[in-house]
Formats: C-alpha cells, sequence, structure tokens
C-alpha cells in the first residue's frame, strides 16, 4: 500500500490482542496503544501487564496508560500523534474529546450483531439466552454506548454445545479479521456506515446484555433443563454459574458448575435436589429433568471432572443412585 492511516489502538485484554497483531500483519502503522494502567496483583502485588500492552511492547509500539481518559495531557498526547483512525476494543468508555480525534473517526469492535445484545456482556447473554446465532460488528464510536453507524457485521452460528468461553475464542479470530476489513474499507471509501435504526423494526424490540454481577450467576433450578442447560454454558469458564451445597460440618459452601448436559425426563423430585452415586455420576434435578454434571468447582478447590469431585466429596450427597 502507498500510504497507511496512522492508528491508535486502544485495548487490554486478549480479545483485543488478536486484532492488534492482524492489524500489524496487514501493515498497518500502529503509531500507539492505550491500555489499561497496570495493576499489582498475586501475592506479591507484582505489577500486572494488559495482555495488549504485553503485544505493544513486544512490538515495540508506544504504549499510553492514562488514569483518566478526559486528562488533558493525555488528550494532548494524542492529537500530537496525528491519528488518522481510532480502534477501540474492549476498552473503557471514552469522552467525546477522545473519539472524535481522528479525522476518519473512530470505531469499536462489539461481539454481537447490532443492534442486538448491546452491553457489556454480549457473549454471554447471547448464550444464556439459546441463541443461535451472534456474530461481530464494527461501528462508530458516538455520544451513546454502541449505537453508532455500523460498518460491517458478520454472522456466526452458536454451537449448541458452545460454552461462552469456546465462542469468545472463535469471536476473537473472527472479529480481528473483520477490523482489518473495515480499516482496508474505510481508507478505500468502499465502506459507508449506516444507521442501527434502519436494522431493527421497533415491534420486534431489542435485547440487551448488561454486566453481569456475582448474584446473578446463581443457578434456578426450578427452570427448564434446556433453560438451566443455557445458563450453566453462558457463564463458562468466567464468571461460572454456581449453587450451594452443605458439607459433612455443616457449612454450605460454593459450588460452580462449568459444563453440563440436559436429560429431559419426567420425575416426582423437588427441582435443585442432587442425585448420585458417589462415585460415577452426579445431577440435579429441574422442573422437567436433570442437569448431568460434567466439571464442578467447589470454593477455594480446583475444577475437577464429576468423578475426580465424587472421589473427594461425594460424601456431602446422599447417595441416591436408584433414582
Amino acid at each position: 500500500m502507498n500510504k497507511s492511516p496512522r492508528i491508535i489502538f486502544f485495548g487490554t485484554p486478549d480479545f483485543a490482542v488478536t486484532s492488534l497483531i492482524k492489524l500489524l500483519d496487514a501493515g498497518y502503522p500502529v503509531v500507539a496503544v492505550v491500555t489499561a494502567p497496570d495493576k499489582p496483583a498475586g501475592r506479591g502485588l507484582k505489577e500486572r501487564l494488559s495482555p495488549v500492552k504485553m503485544a505493544a511492547m513486544a512490538h515495540e509500539i508506544p504504549v499510553l496508560q492514562p488514569p483518566k481518559m478526559n486528562d488533558p495531557d493525555f488528550i494532548n498526547h494524542l492529537k500530537s500523534l496525528n491519528p488518522d483512525l481510532q480502534i477501540v476494543i474492549a476498552f473503557r468508555m471514552m469522552p467525546k474529546s477522545v473519539w472524535e480525534l481522528p479525522r476518519m473517526g473512530t470505531f469499536n469492535l462489539h461481539a454481537s450483531l447490532l443492534p442486538q445484545y448491546r452491553g457489556a456482556a454480549p457473549i454471554h447473554w447471547a448464550v444464556i439466552n439459546g441463541e443461535k446465532e451472534t456474530g461481530v460488528t464494527t461501528f462508530f464510536i458516538n455520544e451513546t454506548i454502541d449505537t453508532g453507524g455500523i460498518l460491517l457485521r458478520e454472522k456466526v452460528p452458536i454451537g449448541d454445545r458452545e460454552t461462552t468461553g469456546e465462542l469468545h475464542d472463535r469471536l476473537m479470530k473472527i472479529g480481528a479479521n473483520l477490523v482489518t476489513r473495515t480499516v482496508e474499507g474505510l481508507f478505500s471509501g468502499e465502506i459507508q456506515s449506516i444507521s442501527q435504526d434502519s436494522l431493527y423494526s421497533s415491534t420486534n424490540g431489542l435485547k440487551t446484555a448488561p454486566k453481569i454481577f456475582k448474584e446473578d450467576c446463581r443457578i434456578l433450578w426450578k427452570q427448564p433443563t434446556d433453560q438451566v442447560c443455557n445458563f450453566i454454558r453462558g457463564l463458562s469458564p468466567h464468571p461460572g454459574a454456581f449453587t450451594e451445597v452443605k458439607m459433612t460440618d455443616g457449612t454450605v459452601q460454593t459450588l460452580k458448575i462449568f459444563h453440563a448436559l440436559p436429560n429431559i425426563i419426567t420425575h416426582t423430585l423437588t427441582p435443585g435436589i442432587f442425585v448420585t452415586d458417589r462415585k460415577t455420576f452426579l445431577k440435579v434435578s429441574t422442573i422437567d429433568g436433570f442437569i448431568m454434571i460434567n466439571e464442578v468447582q467447589l470454593a477455594g478447590r480446583k475444577t475437577m471432572n464429576t468423578v475426580d469431585f465424587l472421589r473427594g466429596f461425594g460424601r456431602i450427597f446422599p447417595e441416591t443412585c436408584g433414582i
């Protein structure tokens, strides 16, 4: 290419790294990376670098880590870099003074088919809601979160048993390709943004993807089996769907469930009853069947498959192999 747009890249987690590397491999000049400040982590409280910062350092790209996005010195630094385009992936909100700065604008990669699933957790909610399809979208940032003009979208099917973690990793790669295509299209003038309002009917309504908090992750066993299974895979591996179990010493512990399968069958048990032979299987009753548990984590313990878990903790459950 004869001339390329000067790009400033904003991002923090692994989801953003793949797009950054894809841009560099395509030959686009990323003149700076903006990422979250380093945070102390672990017992020694050693500074933990964001995945995007580590990738930038490996490619000798200048890194900016402003505590506040509206800091005048930070904004002046951005201006001095004379960016043509800014790209934002998995980053925090930014003020208008930042996103309106480049002549070509600032676009974001979102892990859904906008305007559906606007919000902080689009992958989680698509899986939780049992969607068969999702996707990735690039769009211009404006004053309202996830509502700017759409540039490109790509649809992606969701597997019947796919977890949020598995879907995340697929969308990360597909999204990286979409980001590069968006840069190419903007630079060549072949892409024009379209309003999100033109992509949905007000009668259908929009599904949102709000941030997920700890109590949102509690499993409600009174729901149908398929719905509970979708909830579990939608929160796997992070933050993890959980229930509670009573230990032999009388304490109540959190039990996260990461992988499970549905078994729809008529029974007379109250929802939420654990059923096990204490050796090979562990299942929990719902209103129309059972959840067959494959992988769990007891609070303070490592993640285990069901057989290993029962070998160490099967005694906390009544033996009910005949049910």
